[in-house]
């Protein structure tokens, strides 16, 4: 390969991992009014997402009301003959270098991200009726071209070849949701890509990582990207678990039994010996021989098993509900997930409470309240414990992520795409610029963003930010 012309370098391949109702109103987008006013909706603009692919068919994807796309296309549709491209879904094509599988997401992470962006509007959407309402991404109007260059990893190759591509296409905003480890800007495929796709006016937007929320765990963090981290929003899908000396804590699930007993049943807590935790380590089917038929079981997230699973597990055991406690590092950050059993996903201190009130009596007792969607909380957004934190460790001179968004309980299949809408002749640095100084930096309580163990957000980073002076 060195001796073609046109050589410059060349880098042994990586392989990536995947990151991804009420969203736009807490983003302030409201129908009429600012970027929302007039025709605007990202009507022109062309979002090339770079994925594990799409479901064609998903209504998010429909193109009612949607205009033909803009001259500039060049894209491709590759889809099969069993689905078909429209005035949304302008361009698919699938850039997997070792497989001959068709577009088709099998995951659901492109889906979900390029529904995200740029979702036309969906009525009476919801989950198991939950969040009701009409869903819609922050661009409606914008087209999508939705490129697979991921199954369940991602490689070098297969990002780049779709990079090109959209550069080609004519393609207004790159949409990035994957990355690794941090490596220098020079060897980062996803950096130099976007790179030159910068250089050529498209705007590349990017997630910062799923691997917080521990110091330098950032993905691409080049200055030229705009590095999103993952916030909550103020709505919660409540379910709240009641003890038997009357306290109250609220978690989430997206599996709301409405006609779930108000009983108080027995609550237990499977451990190996009356002092050391057992359930964060155990392996589906096990309990340790614990009795839970009939019973609410209190169990810690983590381990090989998933939050799903663990409640499998109980309910195959005969359980009546879960009660799961998140782990040290998860703190407040809870997940709303669509449980097998009735169950709630608490946060860790009020996991400790629980146990504590079990070790305080001989007859513990507890039952689960489910409240539905929930919204209001003064606390949002909270940057989620999975978002990815800096320092900056390829530039530590540069600070990321650059801004957080909506990214926890999310209910999807750019706002980078309304500002391009609104200003075609905008450069990338000017929309990225704008995006930044026009972010709030309070919550709703009009007090300093928090993070998932309620600190002040930038806490971590001024007291990371020391240590790394002192290195220096």
């Amino acid at each position: 390969m060195e001796k073609k012309d046109g050589f410059v370098t060349a880098r042994p391949q990586k392989v990536l991992s995947l990151h991804t109702t009420h969203s736009l109103k807490f983003l302030g987008l409201q129908q009429y009014l600012g970027f929302w006013s007039g025709p605007n909706y990202g009507k022109g603009v062309i979002i090339r997402v770079i994925d594990s692919g799409v479901l064609p068919n998903h209504p998010s994807f429909g193109d009612e009301g949607m205009p033909p796309p803009p001259a500039k296309w060049k894209g491709k549709c590759e889809l099969n003959s069993t689905y078909a491209c429209n005035n949304k879904l302008i361009g698919v094509r699938s850039f997997i270098s070792d497989s001959d599988e068709i577009q088709v997401d099998e995951d659901g992470h492109g889906t979900h991200t390029a529904s995200t962006a740029a979702e036309n509007f969906v009525k009476r959407a919801n989950v198991f009726g939950n969040v009701n309402g009409t869903a819609v991404g922050v661009a409606p109007l914008a087209h999508l071209a939705i490129y697979k260059v991921c199954s369940f990893d991602c490689s070098d190759s297969d990002i780049l070849a779709g990079m090109d591509a959209a550069i080609e296409d004519g393609v207004d905003v790159l949409s990035i949701s994957l990355g690794g480890f941090s490596n220098p800007f020079s060897g980062d495929s996803v950096i130099v890509g976007a790179f030159t796709a910068m250089q050529k006016g498209i705007f590349v937007s990017c997630s910062a990582g799923n691997s917080s929320p521990f110091n330098f765990s950032l993905s691409n963090e080049a200055p030229w990207l705009l590095t999103v981290g993952a916030s909550t929003i103020d709505r919660s899908i409540r379910a709240t678990a009641l003890l038997g000396n009357a306290e109250e804590f609220d978690g989430e699930s997206v599996f709301q039994l409405k006609d779930f007993p108000l009983t108080l049943l027995p609550l237990v807590y499977p451990q190996s010996n009356g002092t050391e935790d057992y359930a964060p380590f155990c392996a589906t089917g096990s309990l340790n021989n614990t009795d839970v038929k009939g019973k609410v079981v209190l169990w810690d997230a983590g381990g090989p098993v998933t939050r799903v699973g663990k409640g499998q597990t109980i309910k195959d055991a005969g359980g009546a509900a879960m009660i799961l406690m998140n782990q040290y590092y998860r703190a407040y950050t809870t997940f709303a997930d669509v449980h097998v059993l009735p169950a709630t996903d608490v946060s860790y201190a009020d996991g400790l409470k629980i146990k504590a009130y079990i070790n305080s009596t001989s007859r513990p007792m507890a039952t689960i309240l489910f409240r539905g969607t929930i919204t209001g909380d003064n606390h949002a957004p909270m940057v989620s414990a999975f978002s990815s934190r800096g320092l900056n460790y390829a530039s530590p001179r540069i600070l990321k992520p650059d801004i957080i968004g909506p990214g926890v309980n999310i209910l999807a299949a750019g706002i980078a795409a309304l500002f391009k809408a609104a200003h075609p002749s905008w450069s990338p640095a000017a929309i990225k610029s704008a995006i930044m100084t026009t972010a709030d930096q309070l919550n709703l309580d009009n007090k300093p963003t928090i993070d998932e163990r309620l600190l002040p957000a930038e806490s971590m980073l001024v007291l990371s930010l020391l240590g790394w002076t002192s290195q220096m």
